[in-house]
Formats: C-alpha cells, sequence, structure tokens
C-alpha cells in the first residue's frame, strides 16, 4: 500500500529545468509517526505567460502515478490512494495556475517534468525523453496531429525502454500505410534514433528520428521540449541526448528549431524530428 512505500522513502527534494529556463522543484518530507508524506512544489516557477501551465489535478495525477509505480502492487485506482499524502502547491505557479492561462502543454509537457521531478526525488528512475513532441501540420483540405515516442529512463535493475511513450501518456500513432493514404505526406523513415540513450550501468532508453515529406503546403506546428536541458541520469548515470528538430528545405537548407515553433511547408520540404533519449542509471564503467 501507499503507507507501507512511505515507510521506505526519505526526506528529499528535486528541480528539473525546462527548456526556457522555467522549473519545477518539489520536496518530499516523511511524517514517520503519522506514517505521511508531504509532497511540496514550493519553488516552482510562476504561472507560466505561455501554455506550458498544468491545471492542479494534472499535477495531482502526475504524484498518483508515480506514487502507484512505487508500490510494488496492482492496488486499485481510487482516491484512498492519496489519503495519507498532503499536496502542497502554490498557486498562482506552472502546477496551479489561474485564469486566464493557457493550460494546452500541461498535460502534455509539463506533467513529463512533475513525473520526472518527482522520480528524481526518489532516485530509483533516470528522467525519461520528459516530451510528447506534439506536431500538428495541415491545410484547408488536411488535418493531423500526432505525438512521437522516445526513450525512458533505466533504473538499477533495467536498462530503459526505446522508442516508448514514458510518463503521463498513452498515444499511438496512425500507421504510415494509412497516414499516406489519406494525407499528401511520405513517411521517409522512422527508426530508432541509436546511442541517444544515457550511458551507464544501466543504459538509457533510446528516442526516434522520424522524418516526414509534405505533397502538398502545410502549416507544420511543434510543441515539444527537452531541446536544451537533457534527461538526466541518476547514481553516475549519463544524461540523455536532447531532441532535435529540423526543416530540411527542397533547396538543400537545413533549419534548425527549438521546441516550440511553427513554420510554412512547401512541396518537397520534409520535417525530421529526433526523440530524446532516457537518461542512465550508475557509472558507465561498472560492470553490467
Amino acid at each position: 500500500s501507499v503507507r507501507r512505500l512511505i515507510d521506505r522513502l526519505e526526506d528529499a527534494s528535486f528541480t528539473v529545468e525546462f527548456d526556457d529556463g522555467s522549473q519545477v522543484s518539489v520536496a518530499l518530507r516523511i511524517d514517520r509517526g503519522r506514517r505521511r508524506l508531504t509532497v511540496d512544489f514550493t519553488g516552482t516557477s510562476d504561472q507560466h505567460p505561455g501554455n506550458f501551465n498544468a491545471p492542479q489535478p494534472v499535477c495531482r495525477a502526475a504524484v498518483l502515478y508515480v506514487l502507484r509505480c512505487l508500490v510494488d502492487d496492482n492496488i486499485p485506482l481510487n482516491s484512498g490512494c492519496l489519503d495519507p499524502v498532503e499536496l502542497i502547491m502554490p498557486s498562482p505557479s506552472m502546477i496551479s495556475p489561474v485564469e486566464p492561462a493557457a493550460v494546452f502543454a500541461g498535460n502534455v509537457e509539463t506533467s513529463q517534468h512533475i513525473v520526472d521531478t518527482l522520480f528524481g526525488a526518489v532516485g530509483t528512475v533516470a528522467a525519461s525523453q520528459g516530451t510528447m513532441n506534439n506536431v500538428v501540420w495541415g491545410n484547408e483540405r488536411h488535418q493531423y496531429y500526432e505525438t512521437v515516442c522516445g526513450g525512458a529512463g533505466a533504473t538499477a535493475r533495467r536498462d530503459g525502454c526505446d522508442a516508448v511513450h514514458t510518463g503521463m501518456t498513452n498515444a499511438r500513432l496512425t500507421d504510415p500505410e494509412v497516414l499516406e493514404q489519406r494525407h499528401p505526406v511520405v513517411v521517409e523513415d522512422f527508426a530508432i534514433r541509436r546511442g541517444s540513450g544515457g550511458e551507464g550501468q544501466r543504459r538509457g532508453g533510446d528516442g526516434v528520428v522520424r522524418r516526414t515529406r509534405f505533397e502538398e503546403p502545410m502549416s507544420l506546428n511543434v510543441l515539444s521540449s527537452r531541446r536544451r536541458v537533457a534527461p538526466y541520469g541518476i547514481e553516475g548515470g549519463s544524461p540523455g541526448a536532447v531532441g532535435v528538430n529540423r526543416v530540411l528545405r527542397t533547396d538543400g537548407s537545413v533549419e534548425d528549431y527549438p521546441g516550440v515553433f511553427r513554420t510554412e511547408m512547401q512541396p518537397g520540404d520534409r520535417f525530421e524530428v529526433s526523440t530524446p533519449g532516457g537518461g542512465g542509471y550508475g557509472p558507465p564503467d561498472e560492470e553490467r
């Protein structure tokens, strides 16, 4: 149960930084006499001027998710899981915004950072890719939205998985054959990004490379993270590789973009996303 888990936890704190310098901070405080856990997000950045604000239910869900991952039992999903937990969410902040804050990226990007902050405080799992790599494109006749998988963080017992959705995600991609039949695009490449996972006694999982060619003019919008700040390793493990967003134009030029951007694609232009790898666990030179 969660109370038995609390008996094994220690006081700890951790901070994860966003590409734009914002941060999620958490402190875990254990009251062993009452068998209660305080999860205090004081120190988290103020309300975000963009759309990276996560409403309180998103933060609460991230805490519940991490606790259920740590409990070595198939416990039911209900509000009782959080009975012995006190949540402190400063408001207004990135994880407790007030109107009229924009919140689109809260459940697809900020939630990932909340999860990694909690796992970092506990010290059991290295950071996963920390983003859903949201890709949206379209014109007057075609619209499409996808999220792209990446690397999972390593643990003391296992390497991180390659090319998976992690944390607060459960999305699946449209099959390339169906995508190309319905829309004027071609998936030129979709492969594991070898070597992007962090080195360690246990390696972080590798991300992927996905390259799409457009056959009609399209507006391309990308919402992603971990393009500047790498997914952390723990216990001496190396961080995973940061993600890369590139547009390959028909004239041979290559344009590098940050995590969040919009651009216009012309026929023959290609968008290539290389997703982050997970962090490694333990010093790389130790025996596996």
